[in-house]
């Protein structure tokens, strides 16, 4: 059986920080490569960050380089998304995602497993 279990969002303040935090278990522990995503309200799901298992290859979005960081913990089974200096318009609801194999780290549909998402709020 494979999941993902994400947790760490809220509601926090412009310019404050969160971390999130992805637990791989099952199948997702021997997967490539991790990845995350969110979306708001009304909008396309879209990619945030991504990193690989071995090798720690990292891929942002542009709209988040600079504030935040993707890590790994490979004992733990876990990825970690740090983020500050956020702002309103980070908003959403931030799903983690394994790559069983090589492929694009920025489609949605590259990805096999997801995670029951995790709400992020920024206030103004």
């Amino acid at each position: 059986q494979a999941q993902l279990v994400e947790s760490g969002g809220g509601l926090v303040q412009a310019g404050g920080s969160l971390r999130l935090s992805c637990a791989a278990s099952g199948r997702t522990r021997s997967s490539y490569a991790m990845g995350w995503f969110r979306q708001a309200p009304g909008k396309e799901r879209e990619f945030v960050a991504a990193t690989s298992w071995i090798g720690g290859n990292l891929y942002y979005a542009d709209s988040v380089k600079g504030r935040f960081t993707i890590s790994r913990d490979n004992a733990k089974n876990t990825v970690y998304l740090q983020m500050n200096s956020l702002k309103p318009e980070d908003t959403a609801v931030y799903y983690c995602a394994a790559r069983m194999k090589l492929g694009n780290w920025y489609r949605m549909n590259e990805y096999d497993y997801w995670g029951q998402g995790t709400q992020v709020t920024v206030s103004s």
